[in-house]
């Protein structure tokens, strides 16, 4: 439960911060007509709504497992994940939307130098924020959180594109605004499409580790002289192992489970990340053959 009040605690500050970087931008874009700063508020507000779709995921699924749900309740986690992914996409069609509509109608915005000082302010918050949740998510092996800071990486390119497009524009050249909005969010929905790949990934029990690795670990064990059909599901930090281990058919039943016992003890203590294993005692192919 630690790991999940820290994890709740990481949302909560960046939640905040968030907040005061999207209602900035947003009456700055209204104040002086930039499409681009605008559009680049309501991807931080986006922001701010996933810190709390986060808050309310982690809750679920830190909840113990129970006769309805086995295995617990991560793979919310890994849900509320994918709807980050949707909120990048959202974003994008209200970028795109905004910056056709500019283009169209050339307007540009009226860049003054306090207009610079907000937005590198807002870029150095957005940047604390990024690099905050990084390393909260390494240190709490946290996907949600790792995913998070990949959305706020794509509000960096937002608002250094919108910055970009305001020394152009301040410079002369017709409808940059509009195109920085557009080639920004080409931007993000790549970084959208990465993290709903790498959920959908968990969501359909896509292999997960090694299976070269945990062969080797396995006929490290006394006792072993096989092991084949191994399957491994789950998160990267969190892991669901089977697999099929060989033994002598000359063991006892007992003999046998201490093996069993000993191939788990073994995978767990050199890969922490593996949570369960189920191991299926099978006789040597090569005694059953004699």
């Amino acid at each position: 439960m630690e790991r999940v009040e820290e994890i709740k605690k990481v949302l909560l500050i960046t939640l905040l911060l968030n907040c005061l970087v999207s209602i900035t931008k947003i009456i700055l874009g209204y104040s002086i007509k930039s499409v681009a700063i605008l559009s680049d508020g309501f991807h931080s507000l986006f922001d701010g709504i996933s810190n709390i779709v986060g808050y309310i995921g982690i809750t679920i699924s830190s909840s113990p497992p129970d006769e309805r749900h086995p295995y617990g309740h991560r793979k919310f986690e890994t849900l509320f994940t994918t709807g980050i992914g949707i909120l990048i996409f959202l974003t994008c069609l209200e970028i795109f939307k905004k910056s056709i509509n500019a283009f169209i109608e050339n307007k540009a915005p009226e860049v003054t130098a306090p207009v610079f000082i907000i937005m590198l302010l807002t870029l150095v918050v957005n940047v604390f924020v990024n690099r905050y949740e990084v390393s909260r998510a390494k240190n709490l092996k946290s996907e949600y959180l790792m995913a998070d800071a990949g959305h706020t990486s794509s509000d960096i390119l937002v608002t250094s594109g919108v910055i970009g497009g305001l020394i152009l524009s301040r410079l002369g050249i017709p409808r940059t605004d509009a195109v920085i909005g557009l080639i920004v969010g080409f931007v993000i929905a790549l970084v959208g499409f990465r993290i709903i790949r790498n959920a959908v990934d968990i969501l359909v029990d896509t292999v997960q580790m090694d299976k070269e690795e945990i062969c080797r670990l396995v006929m490290g064990v006394e006792g072993v002289t096989g092991c084949h059909d191994i399957r491994t599901r789950g998160t990267r930090e969190c892991v669901f192992l089977d697999l099929h281990v060989e033994v002598q058919r000359t063991l006892s039943l007992q003999d046998a489970h201490d093996i069993a016992d000993r191939v788990e003890e073994r995978l767990k203590k050199e890969i922490p990340a593996i949570k369960d294993v189920v191991v299926h005692l099978e006789p040597d192919e090569k005694d059953l053959k004699k």
